[in-house]
């Protein structure tokens, strides 16, 4: 029977029952997705009673009522809320249809970031951001680096022109500060940020909760500024088969393969294949640099999930990660790699990671999570070469108890980090006798006490205490504070500190330090943070079925002990030390977004904010820091739901740049900027998927409107026409009279221009 049949019937079978009692009203329908499937168990309720029900698993409902008014919700777990008002008759059996749209910004989604347990986003006491796909495929991008282009408060910051690594920024903060985890393990941080994120396929991304602000007193060292959880796909829930293959005008080819299959009946598997390919050199700024890196990426995933008595968790997940890119002057190829003739900027990275959870077979919720990831990495900087080794080890044990009013959580975890390089920061070549690997040990303990006074109040406390060989005793402890003023209105206050123990051996250094030395000018102390944020949250529901929410945050963050490397006073060397003052952050921000019944949507966010230090009583901004950042997305779907739009964009006011002296030309601040993109959705094919638009409409680059080279000393770039004085400073001369060497970090934005892409998604449920 097909589904108008099974509704006709339905429809009839409830209009016999009701004339033969003559009492009631009734109201039925179908759920469906925008795809037309069916939602089977949604949930339809008449707002502010306790009457509903929920639709079957072909998406069908009926609901009796008294005749009168009401109001009508239909929701669905990552679904946008729908509400509509009705008026029944006596006698009057209506049939009402409703369409639900995937929310790309979740309100009511299961998070598990902000506690370590799985919470409905609203009940958490801690403000969690979700993003699920439908928000990424607004905006398609090849990896989770350039996914976050569009969230309010982060942003994805270049470092090198070159070599075109890059960190994530979180209110401003720079990439060190940022934890990135992956289903909650510390996989993704120190050397592997820097190229590890490209290597994350958006295809295996089942939703992304990033917290803003210290998180230190859950998960540690590095949670100082915010953190990123990509929550990856149940191998239970995906698809039997999907694929995403994307091109663009510039040459990029990336392509997705996600196969789930079942190896027995306890055990389901689920494989991801991404491969991503650019090999078109291109110099649109006429400097003889390419600008864009030439790339090719390869990133396998396999997670499998065992089924267990009594529903128990053990997930075990694997990936490997291989990457060879390369940037530099027009006509180098791999023959010159090392040498210093031609320059380029050249990377292998080759990386293994394993992660897993089991739930211990005992009657306590005791919940054993552990992670180990290896990377390797050869790279070359002109004739600078750089050969890196890095392993971590991660185990975490949590025991989850609730007693009364307190949900109570308890932890224990330990981290090892091993690092190698061949630079004077570890003491020389990997294989020289002098070698000195760095080595850190983390153990740490924790308690979490959430407390539910009544309905509308909840409260959450924290400490934790981990000790470093280098730094000893740490603790962090933090407060966060609910309260539900409405069903529709809530209130959040957090308090917390967040640390970072000492890691001054970070890829990004290493391109810079070549031949210097490493100089530490004191005992370092770990940076420590101390964050204030307050949350509001206000959902609204529209009488002609329209709805939105409105979510604002405030804080304000000190930091002391920051490390800084000192790059100007002895060009031979590079100087730590804590910055003997203080550095702040502080700003507001504001989400927004609405779901109109005529098929539009927006999803608007603002953020403006202040980043500072302060030494000897001089307080200077912080450099590559926006004061004011926007993003939004406009979509329109059309009445027939094959075809939609998506507008999207971000604009960043003018951050100040790091110049390489008094005489450098280059302006001291970027100007405003925006990067916009527009696409179009074909959806009228069962299981196929067909987009494309056009990405950068404004054709933004930096070098855009500049007088000055972004990339200083481009001609030169093995410095032979640099003079320096005894003390090792560059001085100017009759063919250098700015006393600049050759720079590629001054970078504030992508420097790829306007181009088209087009791309097909195919998906078997």
């Amino acid at each position: 029977m097909n589904k108008y049949l099974q509704k006709t019937a339905f429809f009839i079978i409830f209009c016999i029952s009701t004339a033969i009692n003559g009492q009631k009203a009734s109201v039925s329908g179908t759920i469906t997705t925008t795809e037309g499937e069916p939602l089977g168990f949604a949930n339809i309720s008449i707002v502010g009673s306790i009457i509903g029900t929920m639709s079957n698993d072909e998406g069908i409902y009926s609901l009796e009522v008294d005749p009168g008014q009401y109001k009508l919700s239909i929701s669905f777990l990552g679904y946008q809320t729908l509400t509509k008002r009705i008026n029944i008759q006596k006698d009057e059996n209506r049939l009402l249809d409703f369409t639900l749209m995937e929310d790309a910004l979740t309100m009511d989604e299961i998070v598990v970031t902000g506690t370590m347990k799985e919470v409905n986003r609203l009940e958490s006491p801690v403000p969690v951001e979700v993003y699920n796909p439908a928000f990424f495929k607004k905006n398609p991008t090849p990896n989770v680096y350039e996914a976050l282009q569009n969230v309010n408060g982060v942003r994805p910051q270049l470092n090198c022109q070159v070599c075109n690594t890059g960190d994530i920024h979180i209110n401003g903060l720079e990439g060190p500060y940022t934890m990135v985890l992956i289903d909650g393990m510390p996989i993704v941080s120190s050397l592997a940020t820097v190229y590890g994120l490209s290597g994350i396929p958006n295809s295996l991304i089942e939703r992304m909760e990033i917290v803003k602000g210290p998180a230190s007193s859950l998960y540690g060292s590095e949670a100082i500024g915010g953190l990123i959880n990509i929550i990856t796909k149940n191998p239970i829930k995906a698809p039997l088969l999907t694929a995403d293959v994307m091109a663009s005008s510039w040459g990029e080819l990336n392509t997705d393969i996600g196969l789930k299959f079942k190896l027995n009946e306890h055990v389901s598997v689920l494989t991801g294949v991404n491969y991503f390919n650019f090999d078109n050199v291109i110099d649109n700024n006429d400097d003889n640099f390419t600008d864009l890196t030439i790339q090719k990426r390869l990133s396998i995933f396999q997670k499998w999930n065992i089924e267990r008595k009594d529903n128990r968790l053990f997930t075990l997940a694997t990936r490997y990660y291989w990457e060879d890119r390369w940037g530099g002057e027009l006509d180098w190829t791999n023959a010159y790699r090392g040498g210093d003739e031609i320059y380029g900027e050249a990377i292998t990275t080759k990386r293994w990671e394993f992660l897993g959870q089991y739930e211990l077979p005992i009657e306590e919720d005791v919940l054993f999570s552990f992670s180990f990831n290896s990377h390797e990495q050869n790279s070359v900087y002109g004739d600078v070469p750089y050969i890196a080794d890095q392993k971590i080890g991660f185990g975490q044990l949590t025991w989850d108890k609730s007693i009364g009013d307190h949900d109570l959580l308890f932890g224990s975890a330990l981290r090892y980090t091993y690092y190698d390089d061949n630079t004077p920061a570890t003491g020389g070549e990997i294989n020289d006798p002098n070698n000195n690997p760095d080595e850190i040990w983390l153990p740490g303990i924790f308690v979490q006490d959430e407390i539910t006074f009544d309905a509308s109040h909840k409260m959450l406390l924290g400490l934790r205490y981990d000790y470093n060989d280098a730094h000893g005793h740490i603790f962090t402890p933090r407060l966060a504070y609910k309260w539900s003023l409405s069903r529709n209105d809530i209130f959040r206050l957090n308090m917390g500190t967040g640390f970072r123990v000492v890691n001054l051996f970070t890829e990004e250094h290493a391109a810079l330090t070549g031949a210097r030395d490493v100089v530490v000018a004191e005992d370092l102390n770990p940076e420590q943070s101390y964050n204030l944020n307050a949350n509001y949250i206000k959902k609204i529901y529209f009488d002609n079925g329209s709805s939105g929410s409105i979510e604002m945050s405030g804080w304000y963050t000190y930091f002391t002990n920051v490390i800084f490397p000192d790059y100007e006073s002895n060009a031979n060397q590079i100087i730590y030390k804590n910055l003997n003052g203080s550095a702040v952050t502080k700003g507001l921000s504001i989400n927004a977004d609405l779901t109109l019944a005529n098929g539009f949507s927006f999803l608007l966010g603002g953020t403006l904010m202040d980043v500072s230090k302060r030494e000897e009583g001089v307080t200077k901004r912080q450099t590559l820091t926006e004061r004011f950042a926007g993003t939004w997305s406009v979509s329109y779907r059309l009445p027939n739901n094959n075809f939609s739009i998506d507008y999207t964009g971000n604009v960043y006011g003018p951050m100040v740049l790091p110049l390489l002296g008094e005489l450098d030309k280059r302006p001291e601040e970027s100007p405003w900027w925006s990067i916009q993109n527009i696409q179009l959705t074909y959806k009228g094919m069962n299981d196929i998927e067909i987009y494309g638009g056009v990405k950068n409409l404004l054709n933004w680059t930096p070098w855009k409107n500049q007088t000055e080279p972004i990339i200083a000393r481009a001609f030169d770039p093995f410095d032979r026409g640099v003079e320096y004085n005894a003390e090792g400073n560059i001085i100017p001369t009759e063919t250098n009279p700015n006393a600049l060497s050759f720079d590629a970090a001054y970078v504030y934005a992508p420097n790829q221009g306007v181009r088209a892409f087009l791309g097909l998604r195919y998906s078997i449920k």
